[in-house]
């Protein structure tokens, strides 16, 4: 009984995968936008303190960072609890637009760009977080924080949240796929 279970776990691990798995290189130049999935319970204490030095105390919360090795770093610590990937500029703006809750005002605005900022709308706000041509500590500094609430994604999510994104799963570097995901949950 032994012997064809373990020829069945060989065969069923020799099969190969039919989707690749996306590249964990992130060149330093790309903005991330990370998104915690998983919950506070059983969470080890190192994990929860990088998870709070992310900003991302909550199920469902979502920090915005551009690709440094500390980072970098960080979020691969984090790995079990968050997804992360590559923004692009449209859904950007529509997070900045939808989410962002600048602090002194109800929302995000190109009249409240233009007085803190000199930048004349939000997509060309999201244009330069994309581009890195603005320091987040300047846009904290100018109230607007890039740590976002988002709702849970509209249809379910359409993987496990207990596994990896190259295992069949939602956790993890999800590279580019991270916008369809993002946009079903703002």
């Amino acid at each position: 009984m032994k012997a064809k279970a373990k020829s069945r776990r060989r065969k069923a691990l020799a099969r190969p995968k039919d989707k690749e798995k996306p590249s964990s290189e992130i060149s330093e130049e790309k903005c991330i936008i990370a998104v915690r999935l998983r919950g506070q319970a059983n969470v080890p204490n190192d994990v929860k303190t990088t998870l709070h030095m992310l900003h991302m105390p909550r199920k469902f919360n979502a920090v915005l960072v551009y690709g440094k090795p500390d980072t970098l770093g960080m979020l691969r610590k984090i790995k079990d609890y968050v997804t992360w990937g590559e923004t692009e500029r449209k859904t950007l703006s529509m997070l900045l637009e939808k989410r962002c809750k600048p602090r002194g005002a109800k929302e995000l605005t190109a009249k409240y760009l233009k007085e803190k900022l000199q930048i004349p709308s939000i997509e060309k706000l999201a244009e330069a977080i994309e581009r890195k041509e603005i320091p987040l500590s300047k846009l904290h500094e100018a109230g607007i924080s890039l740590a976002f609430r988002l709702h849970p994604p509209r249809g379910g999510f359409k993987r496990s949240t207990k596994r990896s994104f190259g295992d069949e799963g939602e956790l993890g570097y999800r590279g580019n796929e991270i916008s369809p995901l993002l946009s079903r949950m703002i």
